[in-house]
């Protein structure tokens, strides 16, 4: 067991839960910050601290002794709902979690932002990680408060705090318990009922296995005070869902629905989401963020953190099987 302790917030999500799998494989010491316990952390040999990013009191015991900080937590809102809430665990829970590593002594702070906080550039120019973060042009809370965060943890650094910033796209792979915005996509084709495309709108998809590992590089070898992209390939979204449907064992949808159809159902499917409590696909929001430039360069995590990320056909299979395996005949994808 290595004696260096990394501490994850948000260790049940996405990112964090693949990230601890990752750090305990490479027989890491690793504790995580959690509300209440859940199954998932079964099996797993990590410490448990008990808490809440906008509970002060509990980052501080959470965070004793650490030599990392993978900062996670977070909530994800397409559908721009719950503004007070988002801004209050993104931005709130960020400044306390930077607040209590500088109590405890933490050096390293690696803080997950989102390629959303960035305003997209015009066309399809490469976009390169930015040096300050801004909210004029926007959209949305989400994006607006990582944006707010991610500058706040750029200006924190110190010479005893060396904070980095990662900028992961789209995640997919295995390990999706909480049931991501591309998982239900994933979801959809896997029972059949994906019958229609888009025409327009495309984005940028990475392995969550690779944003684990790319965050690990950047506690060990990324820059303080420096930003990260953590990005993939960029599919079409017609693209997206013939390659679903393929993987899945259905034929491809024959129709792709204009933007202008699309938008005219996406407030109807946004209200069915928060009504049903189901995961957001379709909204106003999602739909403009498909036709924003995805044109990310990682070439400075790939030069400085020895980043790479696999094909997405690979990613998405295994996100299949995993559901599969994970949540049984109820999501079986039809075999070809």
């Amino acid at each position: 067991m290595c004696e260096r302790l990394s501490v994850i917030t948000g260790a049940a999500g996405h990112i964090g839960y693949t990230l601890l799998k990752e750090l305990v494989s490479r027989g890491e010491r690793v504790r995580v910050l959690i509300r209440k316990d859940n199954d998932v952390f079964n099996g797993i040999d990590c410490e448990k601290a008990y808490g809440d990013v906008t509970d002060y009191a509990t980052l501080e015991a959470a965070f004793a002794g650490a030599d990392v900080v993978y900062h996670l937590a977070g909530i994800v809102d397409v559908g721009n709902n719950n503004k007070e809430l988002v801004w209050n665990i993104n931005v709130e829970g960020t400044k306390n979690a930077v607040a209590a590593c500088k109590k405890c002594g933490v050096r390293r702070f690696v803080y997950a932002s989102s390629v959303d906080a960035l305003k997209p550039l015009s066309g399809n120019k490469l976009m390169t990680e930015p040096k300050n973060f801004h909210t004029e042009e926007l959209e949305g809370v989400y994006a607006k408060s990582k944006a707010v965060a991610s500058q706040f943890v750029l200006d924190s650094k110190t010479e005893s705090f060396e904070p980095v910033i990662i900028l992961p796209s789209a995640c997919i792979g295995p390990y999706d318990y909480k049931v991501s915005a591309a998982g239900a996509m994933v979801r959809l084709c896997m029972k059949g009922i994906m019958r229609v495309s888009l025409g327009f709108g495309a984005y940028n998809f990475v392995d969550v296995r690779d944003v684990a590992a790319g965050m690990i590089g950047a506690a060990e070898k990324g820059r303080a005070g420096e930003c990260y992209f953590l990005t993939g390939e960029v599919l079409t979204a017609d693209e997206i869902i013939r390659l679903l449907s393929e993987l899945c064992g259905y034929k491809a949808p024959g129709i792709r629905t204009p933007y202008w159809l699309a938008s005219l159902a996406a407030p109807a499917a946004a209200f069915y989401s928060r009504v049903s409590g189901s995961t957001p696909l379709l909204t106003p929001l999602a739909l403009r963020i498909l036709r924003y430039n995805c044109n990310f360069s990682c070439a400075k995590a790939e030069r400085e953190l020895n980043y790479s990320f696999m094909p997405v056909r690979q990613s998405f299979s295994d996100m299949i099987d995993w559901i599969e395996e994970n949540e049984g005949g109820a999501r079986r994808r039809k075999k070809a």
